[in-house]
């Protein structure tokens, strides 16, 4: 039977069943007549014309206290599937559109999400020379795969034609995050295009304000919230997670999930509703039965299959399965000695299924897996500091055969990334990135800027940690971190989340606590299912889940998940988070072998930083006209200024003088010298009648010749010369103004105060 994606079914096997939504059966051509779901309000009136024109469907309901508009059939009506979709006034436009046929020899499914932000959305013109939008931003990259991610397994087994779905931001009203509405609009294209997806999905985003789980929190709301939850799933089941979580208990978060997913059960329907009035007769799609092929397969190989998957070692593993994939497609495969044999490239999915079915049904058989661990148990850590000393901050985690180099640098104020974004621009100060070279799992390949998947997984490890980080008033620091994967067999993502919090703390970052990570993954079929911790390459591409959790020893700081079927239930994702959290209780005891707090100090080669505050009336004074006194105290003192408009000034330099002496000018600036007070001065002009001494800053004061000494002196220039440093008294100042500054009440060796001395004398 042809497929139809209004009627559909998950294969056989592990997956599911999902509900089968009322739109899902076979209703007839989208043209005949039904009525519009609502009326396109909000729009110009319709006359004539327009009727003839545009065929409008449209579903408003009301979530989460906003207005949700879903329509189509007025705006990119060549595309296979298009829906515009509206959330207070955050517009976005998703398109679907997927090849007929599949081309020669594809062996992959190539299915490609983009999500992009048209900067007239909110009212601005990009910045650069070309005042355009150029390549996509970090968060039009992790939003796109945010979309790839629950999609992506939904649809049928087997189809292998070209799919592409564009999210384009029309709008933004500065208070709803456009991708929860991306997401959404996806989905509902995708129902709408009579491509084989076996959807639709919902999403939803969650915050945690005031001990209240709040719906699809506002871009304000979020920075109160802690805990911004993505969600997104099935009428059934969850699909897919992603978090930022301020230690926040297993139940909260995994009560966030459920939450989510009851809310987005409401635009699960309004997809269904919308789409039994305008979706496109199903693509007749009937994937091939290959059952007997594999069967054949086993006979051959199977054992083979099965002795390999027992070699612990990873790359001696590969070596025997790679053997026997050439031995079952030499046996199978069309060649001149076998005419009726199978295309190679066929063979090759299969074995890959065979694989999948040999080391799963071990593990749930055993209840060992392929490196000989059963299903809770972590593999070898081992942590270390400091190998590379000349840096601020360095690591090297290894855990089993994935392995991290993650260095810490610390930098100033001058060394924040200027994000430019729909929201406005803002400057960051932590962060992090990802490098996945080929070498670290064996490969040559290309080199060159970071794909989606390092931006991905940067941004988890970045998410994880950043909850931990220290104030800026308490560390007025920029932090920058660089995994450098050297090594992978699962999980480098969590690889990096271990590996930089050690970085930061060797390199004297005062983390709130150390936060470790671990992978888990899930094996699901109709007689049972296990849980694994600590999950291995294999064990990732041939299982149903990647279950990211990372935290502390106080609650979890971030969750990422993606399923491979068609979801998974409470009860099993409860069982994950508990076997995760006993997993990241032992990896943290392990990484504290290497260090359990962070050093009390940043190291030798980091700048060193301090922070004062001046009236915010004194910023002027302080930057001068055209920038022309910070320029001279920086170019003076060698230290590095930085002024924002509370009048927070830091002052950083590799040298703790240059810093005082930037610190002190700046003070002789914006205070008042105090009388009484002993300084350090430096003797700058000596005339008849005595000494000039900068003693405060840029402050300069006279030291009479009467002041010099206790001794009378007949010439100063015979005690005194320019540049001389010494130690003076601020007596106070004179008629008219000028400051009187004392040389003999002062010790010059201690700087004591002698007046005070004599005084306490004569009184005893």
């Amino acid at each position: 039977m042809a497929h139809s994606n209004r009627a559909v079914r998950l294969s056989e096997g592990s997956r599911p069943q999902t509900r089968l939504s009322n739109w899902m059966r076979i209703i007839g051509p989208a043209s005949v007549s039904r009525p519009p779901l609502s009326a396109p309000e909000g729009n110009p009136p319709a006359g004539t014309e327009r009727r003839k024109m545009f065929d409008i469907k449209r579903k408003t309901i009301e979530w989460g206290g906003k207005t949700l508009v879903l329509e189509t059939g007025r705006i990119a009506r060549q595309a296979d599937g298009a829906v515009l979709a509206t959330m207070g006034e955050t517009v976005v436009l998703a398109t679907a559109v997927f090849a007929k046929s599949q081309k020669p020899g594809q062996d992959f499914f190539p299915l490609t999400v983009n999500y992009q932000e048209k900067t007239f959305a909110a009212g601005k013109i990009p910045g650069g020379f070309f005042k355009r939008e150029g390549r996509p931003s970090e968060k039009e990259t992790l939003v796109s795969r945010l979309i790839d991610r629950p999609i992506r397994p939904l649809f049928v087994k087997g189809f292998k034609n070209e799919v592409q779905v564009v999210v384009t931001v029309l709008q933004h009203d500065l208070e709803n995050d456009p991708d929860i509405l991306g997401m959404v609009a996806a989905s509902a294209a995708l129902c709408l295009s009579g491509a084989p997806f076996m959807g639709p999905i919902g999403a939803a985003r969650v915050g945690w304000i005031n001990d209240a789980y709040v719906l699809n929190p506002t871009l304000d709301e979020i920075k109160e919230s802690k805990m911004d939850l993505v969600v997104a799933g099935t009428a059934d089941a969850v699909m897919m997670v992603e978090s930022e979580i301020q230690e926040l208990s297993e139940e909260i978060v995994l009560g966030g999930v459920n939450f989510a997913h009851k809310e987005m059960q409401a635009v699960i329907d309004a997809i269904i509703d919308l789409a039994e009035h305008a979706a496109k007769e199903p693509f007749a799609f009937e994937p091939e039965d290959t059952d007997a092929i594999k069967a054949e397969m086993k006979g051959i190989v199977g054992a083979d299959i099965a002795a390999g998957y027992k070699i612990t070692k990873k790359q001696d593993r590969y070596e025997a399965i790679g053997a026997a994939k050439k031995k079952a497609i030499a046996a199978l495969g069309l060649s001149d000695t076998n005419p009726a044999g199978y295309d190679p490239q066929k063979l090759g999915a299969i074995f890959k299924e065979l694989e999948a079915d040999v080391v799963r049904r071990g593990i749930l058989d055993t209840g060992l897996r392929i490196d000989g661990r059963d299903v809770r148990t972590v593999r070898p850590i081992l942590g270390e500091v400091g190998i590379l000393p000349r840096t601020h901050g360095s690591a090297l985690f290894t855990r089993g055969e994935t392995q991290a180099i993650v260095v810490a640098t610390l930098g100033t104020g001058d060394d924040e990334q200027f994000i430019d974004a729909l929201e406005g621009t803002y400057k960051e100060s932590f962060l992090l990135h990802y490098n996945f070279p080929p070498y670290s799992v064996g490969e040559t390949g290309r080199m060159g800027s970071p794909g989606r998947r390092e931006i991905g997984h940067g941004k988890l490890a970045w998410r994880a940690l950043r909850p931990m980080l220290p104030s800026k008033e308490d560390f007025p620091y920029t932090i920058r971190l660089v995994s450098e994967i050297t090594e992978s067999n699962g999980s480098s993502s969590m690889a990096t989340v271990c590996g930089s919090s050690l970085a930061m703390m060797d390199a004297g970052v005062p983390l709130v606590r150390p936060v470790s990570g671990i992978a888990m993954g899930l094996i699901l079929e109709k007689d049972g299912f296990a849980v694994l911790s600590d999950i291995l390459g294999d064990e990732d591409h041939l299982g149903d889940m990647d279950f990211k959790v990372a935290g502390t020893s106080e609650g979890l700081t971030s969750l990422q998940m993606d399923i491979k079927i068609a979801g998974i239930t409470p009860a099993i994702m409860e069982q994950a988070l508990a076997q995760a959290k006993e997993g990241r209780a032992h990896i943290l005891g392990e990484m504290n072998k290497a260090m359990d707090a962070p050093r009390e100090d940043v190291g030798d080669f980091a700048p060193k930083i301090e922070t004062i505050t001046i009236p915010t009336d004194k910023i002027r004074e302080v930057i001068g006209s055209g920038g022309k006194v910070i320029r001279e105290i920086v170019a003076t003192t060698g230290a590095k200024v930085d002024i924002n408009d509370e009048g927070t000034v830091k002052v950083s330099a590799s040298d703790g003088a240059k810093i005082k002496a930037a610190i002190d000018w700046i003070k002789s600036i914006t205070d008042e010298a105090e009388v009484g007070k002993i300084y350090d001065g430096k003797v700058v002009k000596v005339v008849d009648f005595g000494a000039f001494v900068n003693f405060f800053g840029a402050k300069d004061g006279l030291v009479h010749v009467s002041q010099i000494s206790n001794e009378r002196v007949a010439k100063p220039s015979d005690v005194l010369k320019e540049g001389q440093m010494v130690k003076v008294k601020l007596l106070g100042f004179d008629d008219r103004g000028k400051t009187k500054l004392s040389m003999k009440v002062v010790d010059q060796e201690t700087g004591e105060d002698l007046s005070k001395k004599e005084a306490a004398a004569e009184e005893a």
